[in-house]
């Protein structure tokens, strides 16, 4: 059974690679055998991270990108192949957003996170999808929210957002899947990530607290996230396809 979760031989580009969600799942990939083709804006996050990922005996691909931007998803895509020759996995994990109330955005602001949040993962999917389907087997996992879940109306935009991703993820398996690429999403509870620290000093919260809401009485380490990717990145997964995982620590006593 452990061999449906072998990654050897496979590809993966991940985005939002340096740190978090993205980095965590790029080690747990790599220790089951895959090579990484990592993805962000800031250039030494990743850079450490491919570090790691050589340390383990696979190799790393360092591609500075804004995922935000059609072409340079196109131009991701295409350094993956011209570096490794096929392309089995992406992870769209680029993604946050603040947290603030409604009347407080700009219309800037708004379209900004619709940007990197939705837009992104559609430039990438869409670009990711031709070369797998011409191999005839791929799996795209896309890194969603609980705020997609529920009524946050401090994260209303970003939940908004997270939202569209996990109906578009449920598109894109229909129209992939019987070509051979499969697409999942994994909604994430809270997890201890440079993002939310940052919004936690900025608001002036701890973060542990959050994690008093749910049964297990914390939120997650960010490797606790990797293990579903590596699940939906694996033959581990292959009869899933066009489902969305809320992973998160349990309902809390108010059920959520």
């Amino acid at each position: 059974m452990s061999d449906r979760f072998s990654m050897e031989g496979r590809v993966a580009v991940i985005t939002g690679g340096g740190t978090g969600i993205g980095r965590a799942s790029a080690l747990v990939l790599a220790e089951r055998g895959a090579d990484i083709v990592l993805a962000g804006r800031r250039e030494e996050p990743l850079k450490a991270t491919a570090a790691d990922i050589e340390a383990l005996g696979r190799r790393a691909l360092v591609a500075p990108t804004d995922v935000t931007e059609a072409d340079e998803c196109q131009a991701l895509v295409d350094a993956a192949l011209g570096e490794f020759g096929h392309l089995d996995v992406l992870l769209n994990n680029a993604g946050g957003g603040e947290t603030k109330s409604l009347m407080k955005w700009t219309d800037e602001e708004f379209h900004q996170v619709l940007e990197l949040n939705l837009s992104s993962a559609w430039y990438l999917s869409r670009a990711a999808a031709k070369p797998m389907i011409a191999q005839g087997k791929g799996a795209i996992v896309n890194i969603s929210s609980g705020a997609s879940l529920l009524a946050m109306p401090q994260a209303a935009v970003y939940g908004a957002a997270k939202a569209a991703l996990n109906n578009l993820t449920g598109s894109m398996a229909a129209a992939w899947t019987r070509k051979g690429v499969r697409v999942n999403c994994i909604a994430c509870g809270a997890i201890r990530t440079p993002g939310l620290e940052a919004d936690a000093q900025r608001q002036g919260f701890d973060i542990d607290m959050i994690g008093q809401t749910n049964a297990s009485g914390r939120i997650a380490e960010p490797d606790e996230i990797g293990y579903g990717v590596l699940f939906f990145a694996s033959d581990a997964s292959s009869y899933c396809s066009g489902q969305t995982l809320y992973m998160h620590g349990g309902p809390g006593p108010a059920g959520v």
